[in-house]
């Protein structure tokens, strides 16, 4: 990966859904690893509304609300997109930050994948309960 001006590596600009940041918990695979390996440096951006679905998730018991507790903190080594006006679905919210962010989203939502391929954009999955893969269609 080229260096900029100031000689620092670009960043590629990773979107992670709700569901990746499930990954790490139900998987036991380090997505930060995965997508280290995977692009290089990067930049993991979570949308404000899957940190509120993810603390709406952790509110009960189980592996469920424990996957996503532990979720929710690692949204602290995330930039946090701000919520936007409209009132939509989250996985449209998704969508549209990937359209104006231009980059691939990590998910294992199978709605999403196939919502996001009919649109162009590049999806990271999960294989094999194990490693991460950038799926273009």
């Amino acid at each position: 990966m080229a260096p900029d001006r100031n000689g620092n590596p670009h960043r590629v600009v990773i979107l992670l859904d709700t569901n990746a940041l499930l990954i790490p918990s139900r998987s036991g695979v380090d997505i930060f690893t995965g997508l280290l390996e995977m692009v290089g440096a990067f930049e993991p951006v979570v949308p404000a509304e899957v940190v509120s679905e993810l603390h709406g998730l952790a509110q009960g018991r189980g592996k469920s609300a424990a996957a996503a507790r532990f979720g929710l903190t690692l949204t602290s080594r995330c930039r946090i997109l701000p919520k936007r006006d409209e009132e939509v679905p989250v996985d449209e919210i998704i969508s549209l930050h990937a359209g104006e962010l231009n980059c691939p989203v990590l998910t294992n939502d199978r709605q999403l994948k196939e919502r996001l391929f009919e649109e162009g954009v590049p999806v990271i999955v999960l294989r094999n309960q194990k490693r991460l893969e950038l799926i273009r269609k």
